[in-house]
């Protein structure tokens, strides 16, 4: 529309007035008006909820359709407001709304409060006295680990992919390819023996002085591709890490390098899978001792063949379950179908030990000391006092049975030769055929 000049200041544009609650206050609004009620009138009678000598207001002057007088004109209907079905306050009159009447926010007791942990009890992740027992059992029965997130494992997962590629390049630098298939192949689909070795497998010759492999020993050198072996390296080459300290083998460390170390690309895939759950369960300090002690463990229990992996590791933290099911047996959905499917996965994990470069001898005793540390630092519900006790009974007897397997298998590993001590134990982690020499002698081709 087009304005005529002169005339746009004759014009003046009508503005709403703006909203004032407190007016409806002061025109004699119910003061007991519940934010998100209905104001209006459903039946007749409602004049009597103010007195004549005031006009109603226009909340109170509400219209209604024909459908809401019908709908709620009998007190019976099914629908009916619900501010209309209340009971009404002693002595006053039902014909009115009336203040609708909360109860009292929930406020715990501050009887029940959390129970301040030690420092050593939140590393290991003891929660007896964080939560009521019956929040505990139905955590247990729904699933709910102690902590959201398994960051220790988040990490650790890293470092092993980093160290995995790191393997793939030694190789692929060595031999050229990042997958060995001579001398032999690698049915893991990672680097050679060699390689391995190199970079921190468990291998006894490196670690200490092994008769039956003196240093003046020959070994296969890391780029040699030939079966039998065409170029040998001296021990020391071999073992790589700037040789040894005035020509002796001392190479400790190789108890726990190999527990970062994987064959190839199926051996890191399956471990990095079997380790997601522990932590959630049973927190990240006590997943971490059980990790590294495990897999520790596991490195002693078998010196013949060099292997690598953190297999015993996950042994440990699968044993982590086992003493979760039979301690919590109650509290499990479908222990029985649980238990079946826990001994499919050991027994296949157990066959996979059979794999060249991949120890059973670590499994087994990643495993065994898995349970003796899980029942030690995993967090058992008792619901009585002489459960508590016999549970306690058991983590010191555990905790003793692994410090004495630990000395005793230091011992036996630095006093005594791996290859001769039991000469058949070796066909528990490998199966000998034509094609290999895994089960013979130090596990390489030697000259």
């Amino acid at each position: 529309m087009i304005i005529p000049e002169g005339t746009q200041e004759t014009l003046q544009v009508k503005k709403d007035e703006g909203f004032d609650h407190q007016s409806i206050i002061s025109r004699g609004a119910s003061p007991g008006l519940v934010r998100g009620a209905s104001t209006s009138r459903p039946y007749q009678n409602s004049q009597a909820g103010y007195s004549g000598n005031r006009p109603p207001t226009y909340l109170e002057e509400e219209d209604h359709d024909q459908f809401y007088d019908q709908a709620y004109s009998k007190p019976q209907a099914s629908d009916a407001s619900l501010v209309h079905n209340a009971v009404a306050p002693a002595g006053q009159s039902k014909g009115y709304y009336q203040d609708l009447e909360y109860a009292d926010p929930y406020a715990p007791n501050p009887n029940q409060k959390a129970e301040k942990l030690s420092p050593f009890a939140k590393f290991i992740g003891g929660n007896e006295g964080k939560y009521p027992l019956e929040q505990r059992i139905e955590n247990k029965k729904r699933g709910i680990g102690r902590q959201t997130y398994p960051f220790l494992t988040w990490i650790i997962s890293l470092v092993l992919i980093a160290v995995f590629i790191y393997e793939e390049v030694i190789q692929t630098k060595a031999q050229g390819t990042p997958v060995s298939f001579k001398p032999t192949v690698n049915p893991m689909l990672g680097p050679s023996g060699s390689a391995l070795i190199y970079l921190g497998a468990r291998f006894p010759p490196c670690m200490k002085n092994v008769s039956s492999v003196p240093p003046s020993t020959l070994l296969a050198c890391l780029n040699d591709t030939a079966n039998p072996s065409t170029i040998n390296c001296p021990l020391e080459q071999v073992c790589g890490f700037n040789g040894f300290d005035n020509g002796t083998p001392n190479q400790w460390f190789r108890l726990i390098t190999p527990i970062f170390l994987h064959a190839g690309f199926i051996h890191i895939g399956l471990n990095l899978l079997c380790q997601l759950t522990v932590e959630r369960e049973m927190g990240s300090g006590g997943f971490f001792l059980v990790y590294f002690a495990a897999g520790i463990f596991g490195q002693f229990l078998s010196s013949w063949i060099p292997s690598t992996g953190a297999s015993g590791a996950i042994f440990g933290t699968t044993a982590i379950a086992w003493v979760d099911l039979f301690a919590h047996w109650k509290y499990q959905y479908r222990p029985v179908r649980k238990l079946i499917f826990m001994t499919i996965e050991f027994l296949i994990g157990f066959a996979i030990g059979y794999i060249p470069y991949i120890d059973n001898f670590a499994h087994l005793g990643g495993f065994l000391l898995g349970l003796l540390v899980g029942i030690v630092f995993y967090p058992v519900i008792s619901i009585t006092k002489r459960h508590r006790a016999i549970m306690w009974t058991c983590r010191i007897i555990a905790m003793v049975l692994a410090v004495v397997l630990f000395v005793v298998l230091i011992r036996n590993f630095y006093t005594s030769d791996p290859y001769a001590a039991c000469p058949g134990c070796r066909y528990l982690s490998c199966w000998p055929t034509a094609s290999n020499n895994h089960c013979q002698g130090t596990g390489m081709s030697n000259s």
